[in-house]
């Protein structure tokens, strides 16, 4: 099958989406499948205005121009996006949506009038949208469209049904098993967290020092510690927060990591927190349960799809919930062993072969679609 996936950001760049979109092609590749990757982000040698480059098997078409600041996006890609429909004719065009995302709103429209069968996965919780795009479907071609409809979570799901209208397919993300199977580790002394995020405001990164921070007042010194991994624009900042809190004995902010790197941050902790109140899966957080960690994450986003309140993690409601939920966990070590125990001993069911496997029901579900 021949495949465009069509995403606004992609490798180099980091972050959920661009992780997602390129593991996903990646496998698809290995599956025997051709696959293409249409995107606006410029490539880690300058690649733009259309040029092609070879990542592993998959062929990534670097759509954007020279924009300040490299931001993602490109007034030409429609027609670019055309040209490529027409001259290698691909059999599905899958797009992956954020809350603002024109290249890929741009390659949904474009596949519509090509004729070309058509999926949509949402990468992102649609909370404060809703009414809007609602308003923005009833009232064009988009109400009835021959599109399958997908996003990376039921709780990411719901919120897109209620601006479709209609059912909604859970499109999960998945990971490499091999490399984030669980192994043994301590269950005892200081409590060792760690959280894996771009450092942006929609991650609430500075929140969760001032949680960590709530949490460590209430314990005594050296009671827990808190690994940061990840870069973004609030780097600067989250750095101020945790001298500003005191808190340079219990916080080390790593920065940007490769995945072996954080895997053996994995191997020394107990906790992953997952502090953000709109995750649609949490990638980062699939790893780290794929490990063995405790997840501690906030109530009613992604995370609920591998993780159990009480099984083998914590879901809260808010911040302060948080930090009672790691003063817990210090100070209950048979809590702390039993959620790790737990963890451990079932792996979270989300490989890579999976993702394929649901991606291609999908295509299904998109040609059926489309007469003929």
């Amino acid at each position: 099958m021949r495949i465009f996936h069509v995403s606004d950001c992609y490798a180099p760049r980091t972050g959920g989406i661009e992780t997602q979109v390129r593991d996903l092609a990646k496998a698809q590749v290995a599956a025997g499948d051709e696959v293409h990757v249409l995107t606006a982000t410029t490539g880690a040698d300058g690649e733009r205005h259309g040029e092609t480059e070879d990542d592993d098997g998959v062929v990534v078409h670097r759509l954007g121009g020279r924009m300040p600041g490299d931001l993602p996006v490109s007034p030409t890609a429609p027609r670019r996006m055309r040209e490529l429909i027409a001259r290698l004719e691909p059999d599905v065009v899958h797009v992956h949506a954020g809350v603002i995302s024109p290249v890929a709103y741009d390659g949904a429209r474009v596949a519509l009038e090509s004729g070309v069968p058509l999926a949509i996965t949402w990468h992102c919780m649609l909370d404060g949208w809703t009414p809007a795009l609602r308003a923005v479907v009833r009232r064009s071609r988009w109400r009835g469209a021959p599109v399958a409809l997908s996003a990376v979570s039921r709780s990411a799901a719901a919120r897109v049904e209620r601006v479709f209208g209609r059912p909604v397919a859970v499109m999960p993300n998945g990971t490499d098993m091999r490399l984030w199977g669980p192994t043994a580790r301590r269950s005892d002394g200081a409590l060792r967290c760690v959280a894996t995020m771009r450092l942006a405001p929609r991650k609430r990164g500075l929140a969760l020092i001032d949680t960590v921070a709530d949490a460590a007042a209430q314990l005594g010194p050296g009671a827990l510690h808190l690994d940061l991994v990840g870069d973004g624009p609030q780097r600067a900042a989250i750095g101020r927060r945790v001298r500003r809190r005191g808190m340079s004995s219990v916080v080390t902010v790593h920065g940007r990591l490769d995945r072996l790197e954080v895997r053996k941050l994995y191997d020394e902790a107990d906790v992953f927190l997952a502090p953000a109140s709109l995750e649609a899966f949490g990638i980062a957080a699939l790893e780290a349960r794929a490990t063995g960690l405790v997840v501690v994450a906030r109530a009613g986003t992604g995370i609920e799809e591998f993780v159990t309140d009480g099984v083998d993690g914590l879901l809260v409601d808010d911040d302060a919930a948080m930090a009672r939920a790691l003063v817990h966990l210090t100070t209950d070590l048979g809590l702390r062993r039993r959620l790790l125990e737990r963890s451990r001993a079932e792996p979270p069911p989300f490989d890579r072969a999976m993702t394929v496997l649901r991606a291609h029901e999908l295509y299904d579900r998109a040609r059926a679609q489309r007469p003929g």
